[in-house]
Order: C-alpha cells, then structure tokens, then sequence
C-alpha cells in the first residue's frame, strides 16, 4: 500500500488526530523512549517479528494481525458469498457464541452501529448467567435465528456448552434434520469445534488465523464475519482501517506513527507510576472501551507488572484523581460529549496527562482496533514482557473445572462457613485474608465492620475491582457503578468492574499476574430460575458458581487482597444493600 494512505479523506495525516499533553517530567521520558526506539530501529524489527523487542521467545508467531485487515479484502468475495447465501435464508437474528476476543469486538459492533436497515439484528451472548442466557433466549424466534459458535481453540468452555443448549433448543423447534443449517462457526483449522461443525453439519465454518491471538484478531474473522452477518460494509471499513495500518509502517516518521507514538506514551507511563490507564470514550462508541480494557489487561498484566485499564469510570473533579493516571480520551468528532471536553480540559489544566485521539466517525473503528493492537504490542516491549500470552488465564479455568467434575461427581459445590451475615448478605475470605480482616476490624465481626476492614487496605496506587458474577443487565450495571463512584471518591483510588465469567477472559490476567496492587471484592447469587447443560449433570448456574469460586481460590494462592460477598436470590435487593453498606462502611 502506498504511505499516502496515511492521509485522511479530509487531508488531515492520522498523527494530527492524535495529541497528548505530559507533566514535564513524564514529556522528558517519554522524549527518552523515542529517541532510544529511533535509534534502535524498533518500529522495523517490530514488523520484521524480530522477538528480541520483547522477551526472545514465541513472539514472532503471533504478528498475523499486522497484515490480515489487507488480507482480509483480498479474501472479500468469498466472505460476502458465504454471507449472502445465508442471508437469503431470512433470518431476523444472528447471535453469537463467544467469550473474550470473540464476543468483544463483534459486541462493539452491534452496539456502536445497531441494527442496520433491512439486516438481522446481531446479539453477543458470552455469559454463563442463567438469568442472562434466558433473556437473550427470550428475544429470539429460533426458527429465524443464526447462531455463530465462535472459538479460536475451540475448546472454550462458555462457547461450547451455550452451543449445546441453544443446538439442543433449536433441534426442538426446526427438527434435527434442520438444526445444523442454523449454526455457523468461527474457529481455528481443525480444531475440536471444526470437527464438531462437520459432524453435526453447520452451514458453514469460517477458519480462523492461527498466528493471531484472541484479542487481536477484531480484524480477522472473528470480528470480520459477525460484521458482515449484521449487514456492515466489511470492504469499506477495511480500506478505511488501512489508512491507520499504513500510517504504523517503518517508513513513516516516529513522531507521525500514531500506534508507536500511543504504545510509548503507555508504557511510559506504565514504567513512571501512571500505569492506571483511564478510557474515556464518547457516548456512541462506549463500548469500545470494554474492548480495549481486555488488550491492555490481558496483554500487559503479566510477570508483576503492566497497564491496569480504568474504563466506564465517571468522570469526576480534578481533585478526586492521585498521580497514577494516565487519561486517553476517544472522541468521536461527529457526535462529541461536551460535558466529557470540558473535564478532560480541567484535568488537563491540573496537570493529568491526557491522551486524545479523534475519530472522525464511527467507521474509524477499525483504525482504533489497530492503533490499540500496535500500542499493546510496542508498551509490551517497553515493559520487557510477552503482549501475545496469557499465562494466569488458564489456572482459573482449571480450578473452575475441577469444582465442575467435582459436581458431577458428588452432586454439589464445597460449602464453606460465610465470616459474616446480616442484611441477606454473606461474606466469605480465605483463611489468610479472614486473619487480616479480623485484625483491622479489632474483632468485629458484622458485615459492615468487615466491608469497613477490607476497604481500608486500599493504599495510595492502588485499585479496586468488583468482580459480579450476576445478570449483566443495565439495573445491575448502575448498581456497580454507584458503588464504584463512591469508593473512588472516599478513597481516591482507580476502579474496574468485570463481570464474571467474562473478565476471567479479561482483566482476570491482570488481576493474578500483574502488580499486586487490587483490592477485590467478588460477588455471587443463587439461581432460583437455573438453565440445564445438555448432556451433563451440572446447570449453567453451577458453571457460573464454579468459576467464581475457582476465581477466587487462584486470586487467593496470589496473595490478593479479597472478599466475597454472597447477595442471595434477589441480586437487585443484594445490590442495593451492599450500596448502604460501603456507604457506611466508608464512613
């Protein structure tokens, strides 16, 4: 591609979309990085795969997604043939099985573009909530629904076993004879769901590509697919994503390469104490954030160390914020906040360092999937990690799958005594965080008194991270954020919330192989209305049961600050009580 690509339709290069403004210490940092990245020819041996910008190990492998938005358009015609041929059959939804890098990108799709005219509406599903499972199951005519199974390995838990209950559904509605024409998959070349799509015979398999890792394949097929299925013009929004593609390459200068330029400002940062990443983003692209939030996390939080990403954070006075933050604001130019420029201004004026970046609409969305990609992978290199593996993603799965085997075995989950009830709440430590919680509580032992305790270990550079493994509903979303605002105002540290299982795909990383600087506070329901896993004795809430509990007993092997708080069958009323509660116990 030609380098002129660089340049916007408007004239405008990308570089000029992109500005900072730096206390002066961290600009004389910064000032140090580019000079040592030029010197080393760092932007070339990126995208010559040269692993010793990293950690000398597998990195090379994993670098397809530099080139696959070009490979991609190459390969258009047979995408949009695929997806005509399916389209023709009228279905009203397509509704996509995934969980992590396969149900991000393609969520930030649906909710940035909606539903597009004459087109099925696109809906992700990457949860194990029975609660959740039912209302999206609810909306749909399964007569009129595709169902995308998408997993890279293909051995995805959460994928595998909501493919088996909406297969199962679905056999009962059109017959088995028709059920696989309703089932499409995205997956690597021959896994475990390629031979499975074969043998019950879905309508079509679309490969995924094996030198790109879950989070960075947005611009693969596991983004591309869905994009096209809910009736986006792939082939326009890919010469578009080149531009910034092109604006990345070696030959362009360093101050004018706009992912080189993000990736050290991050790492940076990162390395000088800011490594609190906080994202904001314009009302219409809001969701973007969640995307980002796991490409740093789960690419970075590794070895001690990396970028904690602070998205969906409510913007707050200047005073509320300590010195370990760095502010990126994602602006869409054609549908600005201006209460959120106003206080990205104020923050600036104080002397937060913030970071902003323009998009002229919507359809540059395949240029921040790329700009984030190359960022994580230069502040990878910054941070002398490896951006492209996950090393404390699978001890969760593990511990969630022997509780799991436990169940079918014996019929239930262990039981444990809670340290605490009052209120329909139950709290529940580990024994060395019990010992510690009963040591700053002066041997109080109400459900206030140790909220009260666990929230006073938050330090200066710490952050605090609810973890709900509940309904991800917009009820219970502000719920959380309302407990979120009021931490961080009384304490003045960052705040992440992650619902479970999907941030085990996440920030889970972060959370076990990154700095120990989290406070956690975990939470868990019963099921009073429970989902049936085909084939197994086990239900969808005692998946979602296991991988709290699996969670929580790795975060607790780590030596993590944390806590459980058990809110019963009513999760709005436990909700709303844990609320009055941190409220109190912050007094």
């Amino acid at each position: 591609m030609n380098p002129a690509f660089a340049f916007t339709h408007y004239g405008e290069p990308l570089y000029e979309r992109q500005r900072w403004r730096l206390p002066v210490p961290l600009d004389r940092y910064l000032a140090e990085a580019m000079e040592d990245w030029r010197r080393e020819g760092k932007t070339r041996r990126l995208w010559q795969g040269d692993a010793s910008l990293w950690t000398s190990h597998d990195e090379a492998n994993w670098l397809g997604w530099l080139t696959i938005a070009e490979e991609q358009l190459g390969d258009l015609d047979s995408l949009q043939k695929s997806v005509a041929e399916i389209q023709a059959t009228g279905f009203e939804h397509v509704l996509l099985l995934g969980m992590g890098g396969s149900s991000l990108c393609p969520e930030v799709l649906s909710r940035t573009f909606g539903r597009l005219p004459l087109q099925p509406q696109l809906l992700v599903l990457d949860s194990t909530d029975p609660a959740q499972i039912r209302g999206v199951a609810g909306r749909l005519d399964l007569r009129r629904t595709l169902f995308i199974v998408s997993s890279k390995s293909g051995t995805t838990l959460e994928p595998n076993i909501l493919k088996d209950y909406f297969y199962e559904e679905t056999r009962k509605a059109v017959g088995p004879d028709l059920a696989g024409s309703r089932f499409v998959a995205v997956t690597d070349p021959g896994s475990p769901l390629h031979q499975l799509a074969e043998t019950q015979r879905f309508r079509h398999v679309f490969p995924g590509s094996p030198d790109i890792g879950g989070r960075y394949s947005a611009l693969s097929n596991f983004g591309m697919v869905p994009a096209a299925f809910m009736g986006l013009d792939v082939g326009g929004f890919l010469v578009r994503t080149l531009e910034m593609v092109n604006a990345c390459r070696p030959d362009i200068l360093l101050e004018e390469n706009p992912g080189v330029m993000l990736g050290l400002l991050l790492g940076v940062a990162a390395n000088h104490g800011r490594d609190k990443i906080t994202l904001v983003t314009s009302p219409c692209i809001r969701t973007l954030g969640a995307w980002i939030e796991q490409l740093l996390a789960e690419s970075t939080g590794k070895a001690g160390k990396g970028l904690i990403p602070v998205p969906d954070e409510d913007l707050a006075v200047p005073d509320v914020y300590a010195q370990d933050r760095l502010f990126c604001y994602i602006r869409q130019h054609d549908a600005p906040d201006l209460v959120q420029d106003a206080k990205l201004d104020a923050l600036e004026e104080v002397g937060q360092p913030v970071v902003r970046i323009e998009l002229r609409d919507k359809n540059d969305l395949g240029q921040e999937f790329f700009r984030w990609e190359f960022a994580t992978a230069t502040a990878g290199s910054l941070l002398a990690i490896n951006p492209f593996d996950q090393p404390d993603v699978e001890t969760s799965k593990v511990a969630a799958r022997q509780l799991m085997a436990e169940y079918e075995a014996k019929g239930s989950l262990p039981d444990e005594p809670p340290l605490a009830e009052g209120d329909g709440l139950k709290l529940f430590a580990d024994p060395h965080n019990a010992a510690e919680l009963a040591r700053l509580a002066y041997g109080q032992h109400s459900v206030t008194d140790l909220l009260s305790a666990h929230l006073q270990r938050l330090q200066l550079g710490d952050y605090f991270a609810l973890l709900a493994f509940v309904e991800r509903s917009e009820e219970h979303k502000a719920s959380l954020e309302a407990i979120r605002t009021v931490v961080r105002d009384r304490c003045g540290v960052a705040t992440s919330l992650g619902f479970g299982p999907r941030y085990l795909h996440s920030t889970g990383q972060a959370h076990k192989g990154g700095p120990n600087t989290g406070v956690f506070l975990e939470l868990t329901c019963d099921h009073p209305a429970d989902v049936c896993v085909p084939g197994h004795r086990y239900t969808f809430g005692v998946v979602e049961s296991a991988q709290a509990l699996g969670d929580f007993n790795v975060l607790a092997e780590r030596g993590r600050r944390l806590l459980r708080v058990h809110l019963g069958p009513d999760v709005r009323r436990g909700l709303a009580t844990l609320r009055d509660q941190v409220i109190s116990a912050l007094k």
